[in-house]
């Protein structure tokens, strides 16, 4: 590299944003991750001795995908090669493939080819990598937001291990942001700014994890603050909810993400936990999700997990669904609210879930069994001449509107499928089933 290659360089990392200045440029300088890069793990073992092997890395924006992918950049041995799916395509992957023949060829060297944004490639993008990573002519990195298992062609999946990173811890994110404001080499620190406990604290709170996003509100507060009267930038509480504005909750109605807070949101109502479900509501109406979507799987939990322990839950889930198509955004949120509370508080039964899935499963192995002669219809000429409704009790005739008869097939004759729960509503049907049983026998005895 010549001077003046040097001073552009240098100059281009000046001007870069902040985030980028403070990317780690090592394994120990990486925040968070313990659980796949920590001394013991495969991971941190493996790009220490410079033997990599196709991966994935999988999780939230700011986490350190492409952090990861540089500091093995800056380990390897290999030649390191990067390209992004949102705009690369497949004369961009066989230009890479060509010169990483070249390279093991001539040079005996391994190509690394890191693809941010992975998910973003079609089905004939990811098929064309593939035998390529198989030969290992290229060891693929790979980058995505989204769920691999959903977005990865399977081909690719299984010749790649898959690492899952997580938010970044709170703390962490509290002492990167405090770097970046006093680091003079690669932070702000330059500026003369300060930054007091709260906003830091508030920052670090409201990033949830993403590292890039506290790092841009800070930049961001440094950049566009006026000094005050002892010279310095003051990066106070209100600068900083000023600067992050309101947090884009990370939500695709496409993603997995959506999928994980749906099945939060059913299983803390099935749960009887109504603070977590209306939580896990304010994050779906938060990012936009639709209402009669949500009402939608208010009522479906209603009467697969409340049932007829209150029968009332479905009758205000239905009530609800109609109320939010009326109303709109943004009461509908209120509706909504009372009406996951309220499911979420019910005593809870499965008992008709559990009923219609064994008759499901008898129909499906027994097939249609006859109905009983007397149950068939008697409404037409000539059925009391093949016996059809000879025979029938009808029951309002009998005490307690009940008598004993065979109304499923005979060949299942004495078999159970509703069998109420001990909560709720159901323990008055259990006992009012077991009390007409019990006097219709003692009346026929």
């Amino acid at each position: 590299m010549d001077l003046f290659e040097y001073m552009r360089q240098n100059n281009m990392e000046k001007e870069s944003p902040l985030a980028a200045r403070m990317r780690p440029r090592t394994l120990e300088e990486v925040a968070g991750q313990e659980h796949i890069i920590g001394e013991d793990k495969l991971l941190y073992r493996a790009i220490k001795a410079d033997k990599i092997s196709s991966v994935i890395f999988y999780g939230p924006p700011g986490t350190g995908k492409t952090t990861l992918a540089k500091v093995i950049a800056n380990t390897t041995s290999a030649e390191f090669t990067q390209i992004n799916a949102t705009v690369a395509g497949k004369k961009d992957m066989e230009a890479v493939v060509e010169k990483a023949r070249d390279m093991q060829g001539m040079y005996g060297k391994r190509t690394i080819l890191f693809i941010d944004e992975i998910h973003r490639f079609n089905k004939g993008q990811q098929d064309y990598l593939l035998p390529f990573v198989e030969d290992g002519t290229v060891i693929l990195i790979g980058a995505t937001t989204e769920n691999p298992y959903f977005e990865v062609n399977g081909a690719l999946i299984s010749r790649s291990i898959i690492f899952e990173l997580k938010p970044i811890p709170r703390e962490a994110v509290r002492e990167l942001l405090k770097k970046a404001v006093y680091d003079e080499e690669r932070g702000m620190g330059s500026y003369g700014a300060v930054i007091d406990d709260d906003a830091l604290d508030f920052l670090a709170d409201i990033s949830g994890g993403d590292a890039r996003q506290a790092l841009n509100a800070v930049e961001l507060g440094v950049m566009t603050t006026g000094r005050g009267e002892d010279g310095r930038i003051h990066i106070t509480l209100d600068v900083a909810q000023e600067c992050i504005q309101k947090r884009a909750v990370r939500y695709d109605k496409n993603s997995d993400n959506h999928y994980d807070t749906i099945s939060a949101f059913i299983k803390s109502m099935r749960g009887s936990d109504p603070d977590a479900a209306v939580y896990y509501l304010a994050r779906m109406l938060y990012a936009g999700e639709s209402v009669t979507f949500v009402a939608r799987r208010i009522m479906i939990c209603a009467a697969e997990d409340v049932g007829n322990a209150d029968p009332q839950a479905l009758m205000v889930a239905v009530n609800a669904s109609l109320a939010v198509e009326r109303v709109g955004m943004p009461e509908a949120q209120i509706i909504l609210a009372q009406a996951a509370a309220y499911v979420a508080c019910a005593p809870k039964s499965n008992a008709a879930v559990e009923a219609i899935s064994q008759a499901m499963q008898e129909v499906g192995r027994s097939g249609g069994l006859p109905v009983p002669p007397h149950l068939q219809d008697a409404h037409y000429k000539g059925a009391a001449k093949l016996g059809h409704g000879t025979g029938y009790k009808y029951s309002h005739d009998y005490p307690n509107h009940y008598v004993e008869q065979q109304y499923l097939p005979y060949e299942l004759s004495g078999r159970e499928f509703y069998k109420p729960s001990g909560n709720g509503y159901e323990v008055k049907i259990r006992e009012h089933m077991s009390r007409i049983r019990r006097e219709a026998k003692e009346q026929q005895e």
